[in-house]
């Protein structure tokens, strides 16, 4: 044994040794937290109430142009995700977590409106490519100070991180939910 040098070891006084500490008793909070299933129905309560006004919001937006609410998200995802040469069908389907003939179906009565252009693919005709036309560009335009407004409402209690990090945490969710439908489905 080498008494010359002493082995470090921090103790619970240690800046070092406060802080694991302090994580490991998080960690310990954090799963016992997670096994209350009161705060969890709460959370899930919380997620569909906002998932209800969210979609009290498109109705009214939808309805400007006389459509669905539905057929509102399928137009603002092109506009999020078009970059000037159209979004393909398959592209917004997953965005909206949803089967690409729905898009398909709704995206043709959008068309007839005259509120998108569908074109196919110039690589693979096989692929339709989704665009707005000038005037759903302008309605959506003419709504954003509106948008605006009740965005910065909503989310004025989070800075830019945290809103961030809350989002990183809701996809994670979404994530791990998606692969329990997959689970619980396997076993139907």
């Amino acid at each position: 044994m080498d008494y010359g040098r002493r082995e470090h070891r921090p103790d619970r006084n240690s800046a070092c040794g406060s802080d694991a500490v302090s994580a490991t008793r998080k960690e310990g909070a954090r799963l016992r937290s997670v096994g209350n299933l009161d705060i969890i129905r709460r959370f899930t309560w919380e997620i569909s109430s906002i998932n209800m006004y969210l979609e009290e919001l498109r109705q009214f937006w939808a309805r400007t142009l006389g459509i669905s609410g539905p057929q509102w998200l399928i137009l603002m995802a092109i506009s999020d995700l078009d970059k000037d040469d159209g979004v393909p069908v398959n592209v917004v389907s997953k965005l909206l977590h949803v089967d690409p003939s729905f898009v398909t179906t709704q995206s043709k009565l959008l068309e007839k409106k005259g509120l998108l252009r569908r074109r196919p693919s110039p690589t693979d005709a096989r692929v339709v490519r989704l665009s707005l036309v000038e005037k759903t560009q302008k309605h959506i335009a003419s709504l954003n100070e509106q948008y605006k407004t009740i965005r910065e409402f909503v989310f004025q209690e989070f800075d830019e991180n945290e809103l961030t990090e809350f989002t990183a945490k809701l996809a994670m969710l979404k994530t791990r939910l998606e692969k329990a439908c997959v689970r619980i489905s396997l076993d139907f």
